[in-house]
């Protein structure tokens, strides 16, 4: 089995499209209007397996907007992202030494859906 989405609910699709895909540079993969009243919307970080989604019209993405938390994202720098990040317009939390050679730091997207960007110092590689 592989993970391979994960539904976001958010309140505005344009909006949420402009953040993942302008801010946080995720590729838009999928922009759809299959039916009436439904949009399905797929972005992925560059180098991951594992996408987030968002629409309207559909059961899977009736939740409430914000609810989702924790969501992690590992990255090689964390401080190399992070400035990415806030030169983006993300407003990042300063980063905060987890011990045990994990690093981490915090943001929301405009929802409040939150994420961590996360740097594990004994990962390395070209999937990281």
């Amino acid at each position: 089995m592989k993970l391979e989405l994960v539904p976001l609910p958010v309140s505005d699709v344009e909006r949420a499209i402009d953040f993942y895909a302008n801010k946080l540079g995720f590729t838009k993969d999928v922009d759809v209007q299959p039916a009436e009243g439904v949009r399905v919307v797929q972005l992925t970080p560059e180098g991951s397996g594992c996408s987030v989604g968002f629409g309207t019209g559909l059961d899977v993405y009736r939740g409430e907007p914000g609810s989702i938390r924790g969501l992690h994202l590992v990255v090689e720098d964390i401080d190399a992202t992070r400035d990415e990040l806030v030169r983006a317009g993300v407003d990042v939390g300063e980063v905060h030494d987890f011990g045990g050679g994990v690093r981490g730091a915090s943001f929301s997207d405009p929802d409040g859906n939150t994420f961590e960007l996360q740097e594990m110092a004994w990962r390395t590689g070209p999937q990281y």
